[in-house]
């Protein structure tokens, strides 16, 4: 089997999970940063709207990264 043959193959092959024509190429749609749930922020309240303890370690003054408002990524 050719590199080809096989690349058609597959595109055949995703084609048919899709749901779409055996031959037909779309584009994924283009998804922004916002649109997945771990760039999501949180509002909190917290020393890290002056000038506080961090949430997340307490011992040390917030430097305002952001962390404690995220699902941490």
């Amino acid at each position: 089997m050719t590199e080809d043959e096989l690349r058609t193959l597959v595109r055949r092959a995703i084609a048919q999970v899709r749901g779409a024509s055996p031959m037909a190429r779309s584009q994924p749609p283009h998804l922004s940063h916002t649109s997945h749930a771990s760039h999501l922020t949180f509002m909190v309240a917290s020393g890290a709207d002056q000038d506080g303890p961090c949430i997340i370690e307490p011992s040390v003054m917030c430097n305002h990264c952001g962390y404690c408002k995220s699902l941490g990524h």
